[in-house]
Order: C-alpha cells, then structure tokens, then sequence
C-alpha cells in the first residue's frame, strides 16, 4: 500500500495489502508531528555538536568532511608587517594612503543556522516508518534546539507548493519555539488548484537572507531539483557551509516483491505490478539519481547525509556531528 497525506493510513501497514478500515487523518507522530513533541527533543538535542570541525557525511559512504568553521568578520586595517598573508592585503586602503595595509580578522561569536525544510507533495508520503514530513520536522526541531544550545540565530524558510513561512535569524529559545510553531503549521496548509511555490523561488528567498558563513541545512527529497535550483545551492556554498539531509522512503528505492499493488493518490485507487524487470529498473532509477546527488555535493564541498523514513533523524545526526 502506498500512503500520501490526502488519505493517510498507518505507514507500518503491509505492502502487499490494504488496511480493512482507514486509519484516522493526522495519527499523531506518524503523518503529523505536533509542538509538544518537537519541543521535548530538547534535552536530546543538545548532544548535537554544529560546530565540530569534521562531521562525517555520506559521499561515497561515509568519509570524514571539514566544516569550514565559524565565519570570520572583519576588525580593521593596520601597516603591513613581515611575514602577514599577501591574501589579507587592503588594496584599497594601499591605493589611498599610498603605504601597504593588511585586514585583520575576529572570529565571529556567533554563526547564524538557517533551516531550509521542504513540505511539497512529495514529502507527505511513506510506506514504512512515518511521513517524510516528520522526519524533516524532526531534524529541524533538533537542529533548531541544538543552535540555541550554541548560543547561535535561528532562522529559515518552510515551504510548501502552496505558500512560504520565512523566519528571519534570531537568537533564544523564543526563537526556537517561534520555528517549531511554524514547522507545525505548514504540515495542515490547505491546498488549492494553484501552486504558488517550488524549489527554485524558496531557495531564492533563502539566499536573500543568508550572510556569508553561515551554517545551511536543505532538508528534503531533493525532488524536481532544476539548473537554477542547484545554480543557488552553489552560490550558498561558496561562502556558506551548506548540509543536505536527503530524506527517502524504502519503496522509492526498491519495490515490493512480485505481485498487484493497490495506490491510492488522493480519491483515485489504482493497481501495478511488480515484477524483476521494473524492480531492477526502478534500483537503477533511484541509484542514478542518488548518484547525481553525491556528486553535485561533492563537487561544491556540501556536506550530504540521507535519512529513510524508517531511522531516526537524530540519530543520523547524532552519528553525523559526534
């Protein structure tokens, strides 16, 4: 049985069957999450460490990736000595005073972490486990609790292919609840026959208020990604450290062994069949565009993790920052 928010059911139903009564809409934790439960991964959050200098991401398995640390602002000018770096050289002021400067940097105290959470279609959806959304609130909420462990802003964008709630960067735990309010009022959007967002304009949205060095987590299936949806992915990376948690369902990588399937996709019900020829094809689909996925991120130094619907996103986190 396939599963999508316009008829839920129990995601840890058989394959092979269908349920003999319809489960109920919105079974808690399971197609929905509510605020009190993202709001207890508090505690359990705080293990996370977003700052660790290396995290190990899954590029070709898992390897050991470099952050490129907290974002460096700039102090002031001063005369330039023996044995400064030619690249923090002031061309400017030189060009002025006529006599060679060299900037000097802090380290910013502070590192804005901003949540790129992806509730379009596709995300409410699951055969085993719970919807995808969830698990995409899940990571968010404990993302979320862990920068305000940091003493790091808050912010980001929760999008949907219906409307945006864009969340400017702050710091605190008001900011934290401020978030999990919104993460859990887009999961009951009401949809309409026009679509008013995609990926391309959300991550737009995102570039816009994101300031050089901060800490970037795209949250999604990564579905119906175009040129200029990746074009901005690249531009946040070249001055950002950017994490794509990358979040699947068991059945869009591999189908259920031989046999009729029954589908239901809002009010229509409809039968396919499985058999070894479409499953290796299927395989090779899913594998093709994973694969495509890891070498983007790794060509652009973007740190991928994938999550199924059946794992713990914090879990996956957890192992991921140590």
């Amino acid at each position: 049985m396939f599963f999508n928010r316009s008829k839920p059911a129990s995601p840890n139903q058989s394959d092979q069957s269908a349920p003999s009564e319809p489960a109920t809409e919105g079974i808690n934790g399971l197609t929905y999450i509510d605020q009190t439960s993202m709001i207890r991964m508090r505690l359990s959050a705080s293990k996370l460490k977003l700052h660790s200098r290396k995290i190990y991401a899954q590029q070709s398995g898992y390897r050991l990736s470099s952050f490129r640390g907290r974002g460096m602002e700039f102090d002031e000018s001063r005369i330039y000595q023996p044995g400064d770096d030619i690249r923090s050289m002031d061309w400017k002021v030189m060009a002025r005073t006529g006599s060679a400067h060299t900037k000097i940097f802090r380290e910013e105290r502070e590192r804005p972490v901003l949540l790129w959470v992806d509730y379009r279609e596709p995300m409410f959806f699951a055969t085993h486990g719970v919807f995808k959304s969830v698990i995409a609130s899940r990571a968010a909420a404990a993302l979320a609790w862990a920068s305000n462990q940091q003493g790091d802003k808050l912010g980001g964008l929760i999008f949907s292919d219906y409307q945006h709630a864009e969340v400017r960067p702050k710091r605190g735990k008001t900011s934290v609840l401020h978030f999990i309010k919104k993460l859990h009022e887009a999961q009951h959007v009401k949809q309409n026959e026009e679509m008013l967002v995609d990926a391309e304009q959300a991550l737009s949205r995102l570039r816009r208020v994101t300031r050089p060095g901060s800490l970037i987590f795209l949250i999604s299936d990564f579905r119906a990604l175009g040129e200029k949806a990746e074009s901005h992915i690249t531009q946040l990376s070249q001055h950002n450290d950017v994490v794509m948690l990358f979040i699947y369902d068991e059945l869009e990588k591999t189908l259920p062994p031989d046999g009729q399937y029954l589908v239901q996709h809002g009010n229509s019900n409809l039968l396919f069949s499985s058999s070894e020829l479409r499953r290796s094809e299927y395989q090779d689909l899913f594998k093709q565009r994973f694969d495509t996925l890891q070498r983007f991120a790794y060509k652009h130094r973007i740190n991928l993790i994938s999550c199924s619907t059946q794992q713990d996103p914090l879990t996956i986190l957890q192992r991921s920052f140590g």
